[in-house]
């Protein structure tokens, strides 16, 4: 059963075709919805947002999205929240809020068809003028960026991954960086047959850095280069959370995540669940960067490799023509 809570936009909610268990219209505090609703069994929520008392400020919502299920809810729109920049709406998209549209269609859409994350990320700007941090499911993501960047990856625990793992950012990226990769004292990546990826040994690095510092980004695949860490501005540490791996990583270097504390750690090819990682995190003493599933390398774009990638601060992302379809659905036209 479904709750609405309508206000300027009552007889467009009043028109839809779902069960209602509860139904309310006005203003409201978000405070007296979250006091109302937070122990309330419902299957969705449709709000109207100018039933929200002081909806146009951010904070407001924001508190909305802490205190309940996002996933359960969807937000009417009202053309008032919309300056034409688009900012509004990646603000939503920063708190977590991810179904919102503008037309009864769209909330049905919403209705069968709930966004995740992976949906509405294009959407997201990073803004590289603020001073407060933007954050995706409460993880900080890293401002955007000027110049060359150059991103290390490295296997904590063996054969982790590294290098496919390279090699599939790349590719990634290529669809709108200028971009290079780099295979230091190591030559695998010639398996991968892919152009501007380069297998060298520590003592060119300095120089490959300077050839190619007219791009924007260099992939370094580290492997045991001490050399390779120090010309990064960021490093990827890859572990493989599988209890063989752990295990042997331990008995080898148990302080290891001490050492690590503070890094960005990834757990790769990850079939971890929410709890587990928290289980982990807890036990290990380190906060995971972001828990990686297994990824098909054939895969011509992968979303939660993009959703990573927004967290490093590369936020230019292609919309498909599926998704500008969808989002002529929920009347949230591109400006």
């Amino acid at each position: 059963m479904n709750v609405i809570i309508s206000n300027k936009h009552h007889d467009m909610l009043e028109s839809l075709d779902i069960d209602v268990i509860k139904s309310l219209n006005g203003e409201f505090a978000v405070d007296d919805i979250v006091s109302q609703f937070q122990n309330f069994f419902f299957q969705r929520m449709i709000i109207d947002i100018t039933a929200l008392k002081n909806y146009k400020d951010v904070k407001t919502l924001q508190k909305l999205s802490i205190s309940l299920d996002m996933d359960k809810i969807i937000l009417l729109l009202d053309d008032s929240v919309d300056d034409g920049t688009g900012d509004f709406l990646s603000k939503l998209v920063s708190m977590g809020i991810y179904n919102f549209t503008r037309t009864v269609d769209g909330i049905m859409y919403l209705y069968n068809n709930p966004n995740s994350y992976r949906d509405v990320a294009h959407i997201q700007q990073l803004d590289v003028t603020s001073n407060e941090p933007t954050t995706v499911n409460n993880t900080v993501v890293e401002e955007t960026f000027t110049g060359t960047r150059v991103i290390g990856i490295k296997n904590v625990t063996k054969q982790t991954g590294a290098t496919t793992l390279s090699y599939m950012i790349k590719k990634q990226l290529d669809r709108h960086y200028s971009v290079v990769a780099l295979e230091i004292n190591k030559d695998e990546f010639r398996y991968f047959r892919e152009k501007n990826m380069f297998s060298i040994k520590d003592t060119e690095l300095g120089n490959a850095i300077a050839k190619y510092n007219d791009r924007d980004v260099i992939i370094v695949d580290v492997n045991d280069s001490a050399e390779a860490l120090n010309v990064c501005d960021d490093v990827i540490y890859l572990v493989e959370p599988s209890i063989i791996k752990l295990n042997k990583l331990m008995s080898v270097n148990p302080t290891i995540f001490k050492k690590l504390k503070d890094k960005k750690i990834i757990l790769n090819q990850s079939i971890l669940t929410q709890k587990d990682v928290l289980d982990f995190e807890y036990e290990a003493g380190v906060k995971i960067y972001f828990n990686m599933p297994p990824l098909d390398e054939r895969e011509r774009s992968i979303h939660i490799l993009n959703k990573f990638l927004y967290m490093l601060g590369f936020s230019k992302q292609q919309t498909s023509e599926e998704e500008n379809k969808k989002f002529s659905i929920l009347g949230l036209f591109k400006k």
